[in-house]
């Protein structure tokens, strides 16, 4: 068990392993018929969004709650860790879960049906909006603030593109107050998911 816990791919192989064990046993429990049908997919790709958006969020947080209001107390001489090392990691799985949670919440509206109505907000048939499409558009932002505004700006200020002093302290200004926007639109963007899966409209 020491050697599947020291290693980060052994203990995320294990988890899915572990996962498929579950399913396993729980249609096993239950008698459940398993079928690799529209509803399995459904689910499927259900879970994956929820994965990708834990991954995608939980570093959102990280950064605001954790990195960004300790970086003063860092000593100088330790910051270059943070910079050249545990941010461009961090990073890069901020950005690809952000990508995966969209692409896999697209996925899901569209196989139950309903990513027109979302994305329009319900308003082309004259219905009101639903929950599911505020949420789905919040997601949206926050998903182009990542790609198209935080990261570009962050390999300015982490030194990964070459830019003056001045602008890789502008750059890292613009990322900081973009990733608080994403912040401030979390909480109604995930909000609205659960409203829309739990009836809390």
């Amino acid at each position: 068990m020491q050697g599947i816990l020291s290693n980060l791919r052994s203990t995320v192989i294990a988890g899915f392993i572990l996962t498929v064990i579950l399913f396993i046993l729980i249609k096993v429990m239950t008698s459940a018929g398993f079928a690799l049908d529209h509803a399995w997919f459904a689910f499927f790709f259900r879970w994956l969004h929820v994965l990708s958006g834990v991954m995608w969020i939980g570093l959102l947080w990280y950064f605001n709650f954790v990195q960004i209001p300790n970086m003063p107390n860092i000593p100088d001489e330790q910051k270059p860790a943070i910079g050249k090392v545990i941010a461009p990691a961090a990073l890069w799985w901020f950005r690809w879960g952000a990508m995966a949670t969209i692409a896999t919440g697209l996925i899901v509206a569209a196989m139950n049906g309903y990513i027109v109505e979302a994305l329009t907000l319900g308003l082309t048939d004259g219905g009101a909006s639903s929950p599911i499409g505020i949420g789905m558009w919040l997601g949206i932002i926050m998903w182009f603030n990542v790609w198209f505004v935080i990261w570009p700006n962050q390999r300015k200020a982490l030194g990964m593109v070459k830019v003056s002093d001045a602008e890789k302290a502008a750059a890292a200004r613009t990322a900081m107050l973009f990733s608080r926007t994403n912040t401030l639109l979390s909480f109604p963007m995930l909000f609205c998911m659960v409203a829309a899966q739990n009836g809390g409209f």
